[in-house]
């Protein structure tokens, strides 16, 4: 549910822009202020929490983005609708770290386990945010989407409490001295820039797709835009099968390097004004990036064997500050120059850090 909430506003963004009399730059921001948060919401959190009891965050985190759901559906001006996507984007990390702390500690023998059905839940959390939403809108119109996301978490309210973890959570500080000798690694950096360079790219074109719909079949309604986001699923499969995969393709190196190809090479269908061959092949435009990501957040896990949390937490922070500036970013470039020189930035940022990870990709045979 929380991660609908994150992603429920992106096929919306043409309907807010109307609602609201904004550009697609500001519309675009409701989706970039939380992607930011996520960056350096758990970071803050270690400086000014010692601990935390992960059940009390997530119940007190849960009822405040209910809450802010109820009063997204009454705005009635831009200002007052990203002010609220501004405070949830400050509640959606403590639930998200309130979850996995609650996964990582209440059940030790089946951590890998868990932690590979929350990715998958969260991947189809995003997915049904963005189509469901969509539907909604459709039907009973934008404000009914955050009043049904907010029954969805009273509801889920109740599982919460029926939780018996009752135990507390120490927080990672990150010292800048232990930041800067994880820097000093060739690897480290290259990984953190490639899945920066990769979710800028990914999270740019989910943005701005509902506008280029718009500007093609201009009647287009939001359950339309919402369907183009069911490729995301496919992250779903990839996720569960990586292991399978990563065998397959004879190395984590070679994966990435597949995967990447894969991605970079599907962005040359986006200049097609055939929006229904830009929905299938959007399916392989996600198949490209989960290849890449959970190879990736893998190799980032096992270069050091020591501060594991420290170098998991910098790949979240290097991929959702991608992810932000990608919400942002492109928007700027599509309202400037128009969709085919978007594509273009896409493409020539995706061929830059893929040869620089192809050129050292023998740093990564571990």
């Amino acid at each position: 549910m929380v991660f609908s909430i994150m992603y429920a506003t992106q096929p919306l963004q043409p309907l807010l822009a109307n609602e609201f009399n904004i550009n697609m730059v500001q519309a675009s921001q409701f989706t970039a202020v939380i992607m930011f948060s996520m960056a350096i919401a758990p970071i803050i959190y270690g400086y000014v929490l010692e601990s935390i009891c992960p059940k009390k965050m997530l119940m007190v985190a849960s009822l405040i983005l209910l809450v802010t759901n109820l009063v997204l559906s009454y705005s009635n001006s831009y200002e007052m609708f990203l002010s609220i996507r501004i405070l949830e984007s400050f509640v959606i990390p403590a639930i998200i770290t309130s979850c996995m702390s609650i996964l990582a500690n209440s059940d030790k023998q089946n951590v890998k386990y868990n932690m590979a059905i929350y990715v998958a839940a969260t991947v189809f959390g995003g997915m049904v945010g963005r189509v469901v939403s969509g539907f909604i809108a459709t039907q009973f119109g934008w404000r009914a989407v955050f009043f049904s996301l907010s029954l969805a978490l009273f509801l889920g309210l109740f599982f919460i409490k029926k939780l018996t973890f009752e135990g507390d959570t120490n927080l990672t500080k990150a010292k800048l001295n232990d930041v800067i000798s994880i820097l000093k690694d060739r690897r480290f950096i290259l990984i953190y820039m490639l899945m920066f360079t990769t979710f800028f790219v990914f999270a740019g074109v989910l943005n701005i797709l509902p506008f280029r719909m718009k500007e093609l079949i201009p009647d287009a309604t939001e359950s339309q835009i919402g369907l183009l986001y069911l490729g995301y699923g496919m992250g779903i499969v990839v996720s569960l099968l990586s292991k399978k995969i990563i065998k397959f393709l004879k190395g984590e190196a070679n994966t990435i390097l597949v995967g990447g190809v894969i991605f970079t090479l599907v962005n040359l269908s986006f200049f097609s004004d055939d929006m229904l061959f830009v929905f299938f092949m959007l399916f392989v435009f996600c198949i490209g990036m989960f290849t890449v990501h959970s190879v990736s957040t893998g190799i980032a896990n096992s270069i050091k064997q020591s501060q594991k949390s420290l170098t998991s937490g910098m790949y979240l922070t290097f991929y959702y500050i991608g992810g932000a500036v990608g919400s942002v970013i492109p928007a700027m470039f599509y309202h400037l120059v128009g969709w085919d020189f978007t594509v273009i930035l896409f493409i020539v940022a995706l061929i830059f850090i893929y040869s620089i990870f192809y050129i050292y990709r023998n740093d990564f045979k571990l």
